[in-house]
């Protein structure tokens, strides 16, 4: 079985949706009303069951064919997009798996709707904050390092004069400055954001 070639496949399905989905985070910034209006919209693309449950398996396929890979192949990790490829990787499985079951959790047990403000009730709560505002940040620099790595392999050509390392750089680059951008957009204490009461649970309140 051509492991490589499935994750790849899971990935690009993958990246679809993660590149939908933190567009709509960025949107957070304009304030909550924008976030939760552009995410109405987006659903009705994913929040059906053929759709969820098509990208439920290409993260269980993504997961189980990165952790092949990498056990595969750690011995022959060389330079440091390589390694950046393989930790890049372990995190965003790791990731995934906590976060995928914490969403599914929110809605079938807590019977919340995980939408912003799911998310952001643990950002804007201390101590739950030294927590969250690393794991999401690192998440989504994870998913453009991830990139820029497969990029900086597969890209051999030079775009607008950029070498594919330099081009690496700047995709790297970009998942720092939306981390920051996201993180500002889901933080209260700089948008105003007021979280409804029912989100209380998730923080013991």
């Amino acid at each position: 079985m051509d492991w490589k070639r499935i994750h790849y496949l899971s990935g690009i399905t993958l990246s679809i949706f993660i590149g939908l989905h933190l567009a709509n985070h960025a949107i957070s910034v304009l304030g909550e009303e924008a976030h939760l209006k552009t995410m109405a919209f987006l659903r009705h693309l994913y929040r059906n069951r053929i759709a969820e449950t098509f990208l439920l398996l290409a993260v269980v396929v993504q997961i189980t064919s990165g952790l092949r890979l990498f056990f595969s192949k750690r011995k022959d990790v060389n330079g440091l997009f390589d390694k950046l490829q393989i930790w890049t990787g372990l995190y965003l499985a790791f990731f995934l798996l906590v976060h995928v079951s914490a969403i599914l959790f929110g809605r079938l047990v807590l019977h919340l709707d995980t939408n912003l403000y799911f998310g952001a009730a643990g950002i804007n709560t201390f101590p739950f904050s030294l927590f969250f505002i690393p794991y999401y940040s690192f998440a989504i620099m994870a998913v453009w390092g991830h990139i820029a790595a497969v990029h900086r392999k597969k890209m051999t050509v030079r775009v607008f004069g950029l070498s594919p390392q330099v081009q690496a750089k700047l995709l790297l680059y970009t998942g720092l400055i939306l981390a920051v951008l996201i993180l500002y957009g889901l933080t209260n204490h700089f948008t105003g954001m007021t979280i409804p009461e029912e989100y209380n649970v998730l923080v013991g309140k």
